[in-house]
């Protein structure tokens, strides 16, 4: 299998940190593989060329706009919708309230099948946005983590219209600040429609108290269960996110004019004095003056200044990146660095990435199904745009990990032992033999009409010569051996062991 990092050289920058400076092609393509979303060819000679470290910074520190080759950006500007979300939600609602008020039976019911083939037209466009950035965005670690942080922030397609907002909340709450200060990201899930849906906030208002967001805000997104916190900060918590929502009107609120100045509006967000509880309230040990919207921005300081937050952030990028429970002291280190940062995500991923735990020989990354399928993809055809993503989101939601789709507040897990059970291993071996086999209707564009371009995954290519043959185990060597076509080795291959990790 392509063997986890072993580092031969001391101490580098960190206490309890390595760099592999001598590392062999294994080990590198070993490194470059667990950042990205499936090491091809091409990134594996570009990391060659650039060296580890410079990579690695590059990949910490991308562009703020994100960039794609021009063919798939293309793809990506023809799925994107019209208009504003504030735009498009208004019309849905304007199309739902006709529907609802159609006198006619029969009228009545096709009017409600438009509105919802245009929700699912919606959520199908986003998820093929979504993935195509996956498999061919030049900053594969940011993409990387805009489906690490999605899981920690989630939020389901299924509930009210969420289905047109999901790839608002990807490309304007996630994507932006993957890479950037904790405590932003935060805010920025907070302020998305999204998220204020999904988890009823924009129910919650003073003498309606609706704990549910202020309760998973603590308990998934910052701190963590169990870590000192009370129901009491809880309830203080929802009150101070009282007021919160989303208006789809154009004209404001009327308010008091002594609080007209606290009313916040940008796009669907809308901070409305009238739902707010304007008491004091104590949150962890600190006293908040009830005064509005800057409540929030109190609130979130001290959250996310928890040493529990640290933690609980460090524990969740080790467990995503390592696929395993990390060590207490990896845990410490990177919480330290946390604290010292100021949350600066790329900091405690340097961190993280320069560990002994994260070099170390028995680290293994079996990989969750959107790994799965994106490698094998990249793999397949190294930087060769996909004309249709339709299979790739029919084979993760039968592999169990449908883009937007877990319905629970956690997330998907991002561990092995979630994804590693037999059913899943035979899923696995039939969407391995599609992918092996041909171009599986990945490149049979989205048009009437249309017919599939000729494609055939190339998987036995210059990596594989050169650096991941020899990583192969001897059961793995035997097996491929005896394969009696290319598509069947091809097959065997995205199969084994070591391609699962």
């Amino acid at each position: 299998m392509i063997r986890p990092l072993r580092c031969l050289a001391a101490l580098a920058l960190l206490a309890g940190s390595a760099v592999c400076a001598d590392a062999t092609p294994a080990e590198d393509a070993a490194f470059v593989d667990a950042l990205t979303w499936g090491i091809t060819p091409s990134s594996f000679s570009e990391f060659r060329t650039k060296g580890r470290e410079a990579w690695l910074r590059e990949q910490l520190h991308p562009p703020a706009q994100p960039r794609l080759p021009a063919a798939v950006q293309a793809q990506v500007d023809a799925l994107a919708p019209s208009g504003s979300l504030f735009d498009r939600i208004a019309a849905l609602q304007a199309q739902g309230k006709e529907a609802n008020a159609e006198p006619d039976p029969e009228a009545k019911q096709k009017s409600r099948r438009a509105l919802q083939a245009s929700l699912n037209a919606s959520v199908k466009d986003a998820a093929s946005a979504t993935l195509l950035r996956a498999l061919y965005s030049p900053d594969q670690l940011r993409e990387r983590l805009t489906w690490i942080w999605f899981n920690r922030f989630n939020v389901h397609l299924g509930k009210a219209n969420l289905r047109a907002m999901v790839g608002d909340y990807v490309d304007t709450a996630i994507r932006p600040h993957a890479l950037g200060r904790f405590r932003d990201l935060v805010e920025a899930t907070l302020r998305h429609p999204a998220m204020l849906r999904y988890l009823d906030n924009a129910d919650n208002a003073a003498g309606h108290i609706n704990e549910n967001y202020a309760r998973e805000l603590l308990e998934l997104h910052t701190m963590g269960v169990g870590t000192g916190y009370t129901q009491g900060d809880v309830e203080n918590l929802a009150r101070i996110l009282t007021g919160i929502g989303i208006d789809a009107r154009t004209e404001d609120p009327k308010v008091k004019p002594e609080r007209q100045a606290d009313l916040v509006r940008a796009g669907l967000f809308i901070f409305n004095p009238n739902r707010h509880d304007y008491g004091d309230k104590n949150l962890l040990g600190h006293t908040i003056r009830g005064r509005g919207w800057a409540e929030i921005g109190e609130a979130l300081d001290i959250i996310c200044s928890q040493p529990a937050t640290a933690r609980s952030v460090s524990r969740g990028l080790a467990r995503a990146f390592m696929g395993s429970e990390p060590s207490g002291a990896l845990v410490d280190t990177m919480a330290g660095v946390f604290a010292k940062s100021g949350g600066d995500i790329p900091t405690v991923l340097d961190a993280l990435f320069h560990s002994r735990d994260f070099t170390a020989p028995n680290a293994a990354r079996f990989k969750d199904p959107m790994r799965f399928v994106l490698s094998a993809v990249r793999l397949a055809y190294d930087g060769r745009p996909i004309l249709n993503t339709a299979p790739m989101q029919g084979w993760l939601n039968r592999l169990g990990e449908g883009l937007f789709n877990r319905t629970t507040p956690d997330g998907y897990p991002l561990d092995a032992a979630s994804w590693s059970g037999p059913g899943q291993m035979t899923t696995r071996f039939e969407i391995a033999r599609q992918i092996g086999s041909g171009s599986a209707g990945l490149f049979n564009a989205v048009m009437p009409d249309a017919t599939e371009v000729p494609a055939f995954p190339l998987i036995q290519n210059e990596l594989y010569f050169s650096t991941l043959a020899a990583t192969l185990s001897e059961p793995t060597r035997t097996a491929l051996a005896q394969a009696v076509s290319p598509q069947d080795w091809n097959t065997l291959f995205l199969s084994s062991p070591e391609f699962m990790r």
